[in-house]
């Protein structure tokens, strides 16, 4: 069993642990209801004075908005996080993110107020961005920081369920209202998953009321451990640990948009396959990988973070080419197959150990702002942009999928060689450094110190 591990245990382990989870469900639920919409309908009703190509690149540009807010989400939240509180700071990511998103359903089309939609649209995904920039590393700190001994990767992979939970719920929603005549989906239908997020916040922001701080964080403020300037303290202290925690996200941060959301356009698009195939390939992958997630977690408290996330890069690497190979066969379940398989054992490896790795590079007093930044910063491009590349690759290469493999396989490969470099961290303590010390026991002038 790891040694140094954190203590917590009984009911604020547990209730942590369902705050973190149910709150990470609804922001993702939210997060990416938007891009299953821009695969969709976005270019049809937000962008209906250009060619289809044009219309999917622009969607896709909105949603890589998103992505474009997450790192100031994750600045702004993981100061105020480290520096004031964790449980204030996810309240108010949920705030933000419930009210974007119910605000995108009721918004007016191109055929309404002209250029005003998709200038408002690309205002709301910002601040969905920004929220969801701050969300994630609060909610798997608050995980991993309550965990008991030895099983911080698996609660850490608990929040994590909440990204294809999110997919799982929103995509289900979207396929249900995709049933509806193609007319009535494109009046109001696709309207209704993002309506349902008004009532999904108010369920989450009652559950996450009731959760405390991390005894870690209790004892770096009682010991006047918490830094003024936690952002300058993690980018001059831990630059090696950012660049580490930005490497990692190669093989996930962009290849699962491929598989979630890119994914679906290109069935209909290049494939002339109908909506419900992707949807429903992506649905039943998502739930596999809620199933093995927590496994992956698991697994990682016993043989340690990086074996089980270089197997998992190695994985999708190997994979990218009969991937798109059973994708391109064009059968339904052949391509439900094909996702099932990468998400269970490609992404649900590389993805379940990663909140408590990234809570383990960083110390307690930075720990917020250090995962959020490496986070989010590898968001930018690795997700946000991946499905206008993936669409540009496919364009490029005159709709010849190697080009995808490539694509799959160059980022899996990059973080699979980060995490040879990294160190390994599964026996690291958590506790917060008495008075402010950093890890080499030298005083730290920038913690912020109390006096009697």
């Amino acid at each position: 069993m790891p040694s140094g591990a954190s203590t917590a245990s009984g009911a604020p382990a547990r209730r942590a642990l369902t705050s973190s989870t149910i709150g990470s469900v609804i922001e993702w639920y939210d997060f990416t209801i938007y891009g299953t919409a821009a695969a969709l309908v976005v270019n049809r009703l937000f962008f209906p004075q250009v060619s289809s190509t044009a219309g999917i690149m622009a969607a896709f540009a909105t949603f890589a908005a998103g992505f474009l807010a997450r790192p100031l989400g994750g600045f702004v939240a993981g100061h105020y996080g480290d520096k004031v509180s964790r449980k204030a700071t996810l309240v108010v990511t949920l705030t933000l993110m419930g009210s974007a998103t119910t605000l995108i359903g009721l918004l007016p089309t191109h055929a309404q107020i002209g250029l005003w939609a998709p200038a408002l649209l690309v205002f709301l995904r910002l601040v969905q961005g920004f929220a969801v920039g701050g969300e994630w590393g609060g909610a798997v700190l608050m995980a991993v920081e309550h965990a008991p001994s030895g099983r911080r990767g698996l609660y850490g992979a608990w929040p994590q369920t909440g990204v294809s939970a999110g997919l799982l719920l929103g995509t289900g929603v979207f396929s249900a209202v995709s049933l509806l005549p193609d007319e009535r989906f494109l009046a109001w239908g696709w309207r209704l998953p993002f309506l349902a997020s008004a009532l999904l916040a108010t369920v989450g922001l009652y559950i996450r009321s009731r959760i405390s701080e991390p005894e870690s964080i209790a004892q770096a403020t009682e010991s006047g451990g918490r830094s003024r300037r936690p952002l300058v303290d993690v980018v001059r202290r831990h630059p090696k640990e950012v660049l580490i925690a930005v490497g990692a996200r190669f093989a996930e941060g962009g290849n699962y948009y491929i598989f979630t959301v890119f994914i679906l356009t290109y069935l209909s698009e290049q494939l002339d396959l109908s909506r419900q195939v992707g949807l429903t390939g992506v649905m039943v992958a998502a739930a596999v990988d809620i199933a093995v997630i927590p496994l992956w977690g698991a697994l990682s408290d016993r043989v340690g973070r990086r074996p089980v996330f270089i197997g998992g890069a190695l994985f999708m690497a190997a994979f990218a080419g009969p991937f798109f190979l059973l994708v391109d066969t064009r059968s339904p379940v052949l391509i439900c197959l094909a996702l099932v398989v990468v998400m269970a054992f490609g992404h649900g490896a590389v993805f379940g150990p990663l909140a408590a790795f990234y809570a383990e590079l960083f110390p307690a007093r930075v720990r917020y702002s250090g995962v959020s930044i490496g986070y989010q910063a590898g968001s930018v491009v690795l997700g946000g942009f991946t499905p206008m590349l993936a669409t540009s690759v496919i364009v490029w290469s005159d709709g010849a999928s190697w080009s995808l493999m490539l694509l799959v396989a160059a980022g899996a490969l990059v973080a699979a060689a980060t995490m040879v470099a990294a160190p390994e961290t599964f026996r690291r303590s958590l506790d917060a450094e008495p008075g402010g010390a950093v890890r080499d026991g030298a005083p730290d002038p920038e913690a912020v110190t109390t006096s009697n």
